[in-house]
């Protein structure tokens, strides 16, 4: 196959080898964003109107409550971003924070700030660690490409339990569509039949109920439809830009920059720019540099150029890898033989069939919706 990358961004087939391009050269990522832009994204007066709306409903549900709505806060710029637009609103909120263990130094720090500067409870989770520690490391013996499924399913088991304990019925996202416009499909992180099985082939802990893990169909039903818990996403309804959010959150916080998109955590930032390059080929950089383009902030000439620029400081990466094997009790030599193995594909694994079925119908509105 010979490599080829895209006209528009700089999204191409050899960190994707599923990406399809048009007779222009375009890629599938970029003409899916553009497609959905208008159905989804509002940096005008327009938004302005949905995201009022959005905040006043809040306030209104939560009359008679001691929270409006709840942020599952990794102390990132789309989170922290996201307190302060509710800050900025009044919103009581609920902020809840997962502890692995694996935070960059700067981002307690940066939690911190925001919750003490803007008035927000704050719940610090702090799972079991030996037993977290060793579903992610099962993860990465079984040689998956998203080793950071636990860490996810832990955050969001964690949301919906304190979410439901509070009588807490909408949680604040931080996702959004101008830096994540364009991203390469993961596999769901709530599929718990997935995880056990993972967990029960390379796993060598037995998992007692200590570490929160919660399932599609609690996701689906018990969350959302029983619970009736809902995801909003009010980034979608601004000009979110991450130079100016930066700015006003160091204005109103003391905020401080980790050094690029979910380098907040080490193991995430180990994940983009060690694992997944080195065992996967997979460059992360060009899905973030891609949103960026679409959405105008940066150019794709930029975009090319930063690519260039090495993916990490050698000595810095080896101080890093060095406290992660420490954490997740894996050996140096094991390790350096996992990252030659011939890498797996979460498909090797069981599914649950509420996944399969989900999996189905994305295809079936991709195909009706062309996004």
């Amino acid at each position: 196959m010979s490599y080829k990358v895209c006209s528009r961004c700089v999204m191409d087939n050899l960190s994707d080898s599923s990406i399809r391009f048009d007779e222009y050269g375009n890629c599938n990522y970029c003409n899916d964003a553009l497609i959905a832009r208008d159905s989804m994204y509002f940096p005008n007066e327009e938004g302005k109107r949905r995201l009022d709306a959005m905040f006043s409903m809040l306030k209104e549900k939560g009359k008679g409550k001691k929270y409006d709505c709840m942020i599952g806060f990794s102390g990132g710029l789309d989170s922290s971003y996201v307190c302060y637009l509710a800050y900025k609103y009044g919103l009581r909120v609920l902020a809840i924070h997962i502890d692995d263990g694996l935070d960059a130094p700067v981002t307690t720090q940066n939690i911190h700030r925001v919750v003490n500067t803007f008035k927000f409870d704050l719940i610090v989770e702090k799972p079991n660690k030996e037993q977290f520690a060793d579903l992610t490391r099962s993860f990465i013996y079984a040689g998956l490409p998203d080793i950071a499924i636990p860490q996810d399913n832990v955050l969001f088991a964690c949301i919906y339990k304190y979410a439901k304990e509070n009588g807490i019925e909408y949680l604040l996202s931080g996702e959004n569509f101008t830096l994540e416009c364009i991203t390469q499909s993961g596999f769901d992180a709530s599929d718990k039949v997935h995880i056990k099985d993972v967990h029960k082939k390379y796993g060598k802990l037995k998992l007692d109920g200590q570490l929160p893990l919660y399932s599609i169909f609690e996701k689906r039903f018990k969350y959302k439809m029983l619970h009736k818990i809902q995801t909003l996403k009010p980034l979608y309804l601004i000009d979110y830009n991450a130079e100016k959010a930066l700015k006003e959150l160091s204005e109103a916080c003391g905020y401080e920059y980790y050094g690029n998109k979910h380098w907040e955590s080490r193991f995430t930032k180990f994940l983009q720019v060690y694992y997944l390059p080195n065992k996967f080929n997979i460059d992360k950089r060009k899905s973030h540099y891609s949103s960026l383009v679409i959405s105008g902030q940066m150019t794709r000439d930029e975009a090319l150029q930063k690519l260039n620029e090495p993916l990490y400081d050698e000595n810095e990466m080896q101080l890093e890898l060095d406290f992660l094997l420490k954490e997740m009790e894996i050996n140096k030599s094991d390790f350096e033989r996992l990252m030659q193995e011939k890498p797996n594909k979460h498909e090797n694994f069981k599914t649950s069939r509420l996944n399969k079925l989900a999996q189905f119908v994305m295809r079936l509105r991709k195909k009706v919706l062309g996004y």
